[in-house]
């Protein structure tokens, strides 16, 4: 019975095994939805470089290329503009100091689509002062006559806090405390 029992278990853990094998080679075969640092992230960094150059250096026709006749901002502040209101906004704009330095976190591919998410800091003059505006994107990306082109940008502020403003600390011991379950309170 104990031999039984034993060959049992061998047999049940052996198939186990057997279609965890079978099974990898099919989940290697499909391509990575999310990733990190990829010759995708690479491709889209590059991108993101001539976006930003081309906002820098306020490059009319860079930023043309870079942008889809179909391009949507959201900016941070809500403000909702166009490709050509973008480029006007970029080339005669009075503010000199505007820069924009853009880094890609991850990338999605969807077939003719990808959504590239990353980091910015956008220095701009708010009333008359000089700021770092330090964020989140969220990019839109379709593919046209050989290329990638942007056609959504959504932008979010990250919240600075103050600089002599202490962080609140917490009574908790671990960080997920309920009191009714703790047996402390």
């Amino acid at each position: 019975m104990n031999r039984l029992l034993a060959c049992l278990a061998v047999l049940v853990l052996a198939s186990h095994f057997l279609a965890a094998q079978i099974a990898s080679p099919s989940s290697a075969a499909q391509p990575n939805v999310t990733t990190t640092a990829t010759p995708e992230v690479q491709q889209f960094q590059k991108i993101e470089d001539q976006w930003s150059n081309a906002v820098t250096q306020r490059d009319q026709y860079a930023l043309e290329n870079v942008l889809s006749a179909l391009f949507v901002d959201v900016a941070a502040n809500g403000d909702i503009t166009t490709r050509n209101q973008q480029i006007v906004a970029v080339i005669s704009g009075d503010d000199k100091s505007l820069a924009l330095t853009q880094k890609v976190i991850t990338v999605r591919m969807l077939g003719d689509i990808a959504v590239a998410n990353g980091t910015y800091t956008m220095r701009h003059k708010v009333n008359s002062a000089i700021v770092d505006e330090k964020g989140i994107f969220t990019h839109v990306y379709e593919r046209a006559h050989g290329g990638w082109v942007c056609i959504n940008s959504q932008r979010t502020a990250l919240k600075e806090d103050a600089a002599g403003k202490q962080k609140k600390s917490s009574p908790a011991i671990e960080p997920f405390h309920f009191p009714l379950f703790g047996g402390k309170n």
